[in-house]
């Protein structure tokens, strides 16, 4: 028998205003909420999320985030370039990509995350920023410049 209501695909919906974060690495989109700072009580406009969304670009698999009446900063884009190193950002403004950018993750880290040694002199009330080395990109690793420590769940530890 033939199925007379054929599933349709859905897609996410444009924005009118916002920032649409486009090839997070799949499964990071909700990270990327996190680091947002977007949780149940500061909800004020439409977010929508698409997770393990078939990417031709990346030839597989992505997550991406779009959020109304909101532009990122460029330290929020630091963040996020740590756990989605690919990712690229685009500003919307009345329907229309106002902005488009790569996020982009240097060779060093500073003050994004915290170091994973409670030793570390970092983590003992000095006035020192943290500073890390970007040893792996794929998946991201950062070592500690203070006290060598490999930082591998980035997104445990970041500020």
């Amino acid at each position: 028998m033939a199925n007379e209501n054929p599933i349709k695909e859905v897609r996410l919906t444009p924005i009118r205003n916002g920032t649409v974060i486009d090839h997070i690495a799949c499964g990071q989109a909700l990270n990327v909420i996190k680091i947002l700072g977007i949780n149940e009580n500061n909800i004020y406009s439409s977010i929508s999320i698409g997770m393990h969304v078939s990417s031709a670009t990346l030839g597989g698999w992505k997550d991406i985030v779009k959020i109304e009446d909101m532009e990122l900063d460029s330290k929020t884009a630091e963040k996020i370039a740590l756990i989605a190193p690919d990712a690229t950002i685009s500003i919307v403004r009345d329907f229309y990509v106002a902005e488009k950018y790569k996020v982009d993750l240097g060779e060093r880290v500073i003050g994004l995350a915290r170091c994973s040694n409670p030793n570390c002199i970092t983590n003992k009330g000095e006035p020192i920023d943290t500073e890390f080395q970007v040893i792996s990109r794929y998946p991201t690793q950062l070592r500690c410049c203070y006290c060598d420590r490999v930082l591998m769940n980035v997104s445990d530890n970041l500020l």
